[in-house]
């Protein structure tokens, strides 16, 4: 049976991390980067193969990738929770004078689009993961996908709705309107900007201010448009093609700012990823991962690690800055890719 090296595994559970949430997809890479390398990677990591533990193995780590995003926005998600359930409370006993089911907060709002943005991918990828990965699982095909999500999130960024650009200036100029607030002594509902204007900066208490801001802005999304960003992930299956990119690509398409569309699609991801992965945790326990446990830990640690990492990063980059350098980055890479693999490979 083919097996996993420690160095192999390092190395994907490495890429899988970060490329899952930068836009440049984690699945294209790992489908790419043995292929480029070529000998025992190029054979031992072939997710089209028969018997290879190797999808199995990458899909698993999503499970590592999912906690670390669980750890980052773990207080968001504790809301979103109870908010949840605070809906099905209200429907099992509505306010009296209410409707039968009316949700009244921005956080059971933001829980039932989350859900209901889910269904669309987590029923396309039950039904068609194993079909896509046989016919597009190979190198050249995720080359050829990968130009094509560099051009999707190119296009993204140039044909912005006029309403998305509006919604990125007023966010801004709320902010800076309570910067001001703040630097006169009245931070009003932004207690980490009074800390920050009164020399005590705390990055992570704004980060957990624009949070909040941000779901209630999510909040007020339709749940059609919900629908319509969440199936924007089914995209993803094919390898070369990012979540996150073509998520972010649609909420912007429908109105949402930069920095919303990246949360909502960081949000959505979180229980797709957790899903992926726990369907291949029983491959891993199984014949599959015979002789590879030692390496699925190696690629798991540095798969949740490398994610922490980048969703830290890009929740900052995503405020002020575009998708533009990472559709760049795809259309290089997926043109270079092609001319090795027929050229030298």
């Amino acid at each position: 049976m083919t097996q996993l090296t420690y160095l192999e595994a390092a190395v994907v559970g490495l890429i899988q991390g970060v490329t899952e949430l930068f836009p440049v997809s984690s699945l294209g890479h790992n489908v790419l980067i043995p292929a480029l390398i070529g000998g025992s990677w190029a054979r031992d990591l072939n997710v089209a193969a028969p018997e290879s533990p190797y999808l199995a193995f990458i899909v698993g780590l999503h499970v590592a990738t999912a906690i670390a995003l669980l750890i980052y926005f773990w207080r968001d998600w504790v809301r979103i929770v109870k908010g949840f359930f605070s809906s099905l409370r209200q429907f099992a006993r509505p306010a009296e004078g209410t409707a039968r089911w009316m949700l009244q907060s921005p956080d059971e709002q933001l829980a039932w689009l989350i859900i209901l943005a889910t269904i669309p991918v987590g029923l396309a990828g039950l039904a068609f993961e194993h079909v896509f990965r046989v016919i597009f699982g190979r190198p050249a095909y995720a080359a050829v996908f990968l130009i094509i999500n560099g051009l999707i999130l190119l296009a993204g960024e140039r044909f912005r709705r006029h309403a998305s650009l509006e919604a990125e200036e007023q966010i801004a100029a709320e902010r800076e309107y309570a910067l001001a607030g703040a630097g006169r002594g009245h931070a009003g509902s932004y207690p980490s900007r009074a800390r920050h204007a009164a020399g005590r900066p705390d990055s992570r208490l704004e980060e957990m201010d624009n949070a909040v801001e941000s779901d209630e802005r999510l909040s007020r999304m339709g749940y059609g448009e919900a629908v319509i960003i969440g199936s924007a992930q089914v995209l993803a299956l094919l390898a070369g093609i990012s979540r996150d990119g073509v998520t972010m690509v649609a909420g912007m398409a429908r109105r949402l700012s930069r920095e919303d569309a990246a949360r909502f699609a960081f949000l959505l991801a979180t229980p797709v990823i957790l899903a992926a992965g726990a369907l291949k945790i029983p491959d891993l326990m199984g014949p599959l991962g015979n002789g590879i446990h030692g390496q699925v830990v190696v690629g798991s640690v540095l798969s949740g690690v490398g994610a922490y990492v980048s969703v830290k990063y890009l929740v900052r980059y995503f405020q002020t800055r575009t998708l533009t350098p990472f559709g760049i980055y795809c259309i290089i890479a997926g043109l270079a890719s092609l001319a090795y693999l027929y050229l030298v490979g």
